[in-house]
């Protein structure tokens, strides 16, 4: 069946929710639609988040850095439950005008930081502590250029091709072709870029590989909506060999965890608000025995 025409209007209006799964969240105004104070932890460091690939980037990159030994990196991760509308409420506007998870502060600063943007907040940590960002120019240039090309990039993969593929509430060819298509550029860029060296930017595990790792390695894993034969992912060699490599590291399977709300119950942590927090499910993953 052909996709039905469709004559936009000549101004638009906005008069019924859309969106399909998420609807209840998507308007074409933004700003805080109810009061409601941002919750404050013990640790320099406050996430409000959620376990969506660009949830895990931060989680991953903290957890890294604990393993490194940086106790300043310790941190309280906050649940935000987009489909309850969390990000729409006063104190998390006040963290992210832009109503998205995730957003950090930093109480550590003279004034508290805030840090809104995955990116942001990765690049923010790494300049930080000083880790997962080489200190040479042309490295660090190189690591900053895949980090962008994430950011730029993955709203194709999401918002495009897993919102049409499996969130849109009916499924047309064209959208699909087109965002399909698209998704496997982008899965080629890495592979071919994976044939040269062991990790994204170069030789070294960086804050590169953190930000891909959740979208692209989470779909070749088969993580990501259910689209991995679809997508004939294991045509990607270099790039499932770097994605099992990278989800092998320890500091992964504990990031992943964190504002995790679904899946088995060793890989739900709602909340961390303590290392032991995480150590307790750790205990209880089959994969750590």
């Amino acid at each position: 069946m052909s996709d039905p025409t469709y004559t936009p209007p000549k101004v638009w209006t906005w008069e019924q929710p859309s969106g399909g799964q998420f609807a209840n969240i998507n308007r074409p105004v933004s700003g805080a639609t109810h009061e409601k104070d941002r919750p404050v932890g013990k640790h320099p460091l406050q996430l409000y988040s959620l376990a969506t690939p660009n949830g895990v980037k931060v989680t991953v990159m903290l957890e890294e850095l604990l393993a490194l030994g940086y106790k300043g990196a310790e941190y309280d991760a906050w649940l935000i439950k987009i489909n309850e509308g969390d990000q729409f409420s006063s104190g998390f506007v006040e963290a992210n005008p832009n109503s998205k998870i995730p957003a950090l502060v930093d109480h550590s600063t003279e004034t508290p930081t805030r840090v809104f943007e995955s990116g942001s907040i990765l690049l923010y940590l790494a300049e930080k502590f000083g880790e997962f960002l080489p200190k040479d120019p042309a490295k660090r240039t190189e690591t900053l250029n895949w980090l962008f090309w994430q950011m730029g990039s993955a709203p194709y993969l999401g918002g495009g091709f897993g919102h049409f593929y499996a969130y849109a509430p009916e499924k047309y060819q064209y959208p699909i072709d087109r965002f399909a298509m698209e998704a496997k550029r982008q899965l080629d860029v890495l592979d071919k870029a994976l044939a040269e060296r062991p990790y994204i930017a170069g030789d070294d595990y960086t804050i590169a590989d953190m930000a891909i790792f959740p979208w692209y390695g989470g779909m070749v894993l088969g993580r990501a909506y259910d689209a991995a034969e679809f997508l004939s992912v294991h045509e990607y060699k270099n790039l499932l060999a770097w994605a099992e490599k990278v989800d092998a590291r320890p500091a992964v399977g504990r990031g992943r965890k964190v504002n995790r709300t679904w899946g088995e119950d060793h890989e739900q942590l709602p909340e961390r608000h303590d290392a032991a927090d995480l150590d307790a499910k750790v205990a209880l993953d089959p994969a750590a025995e």
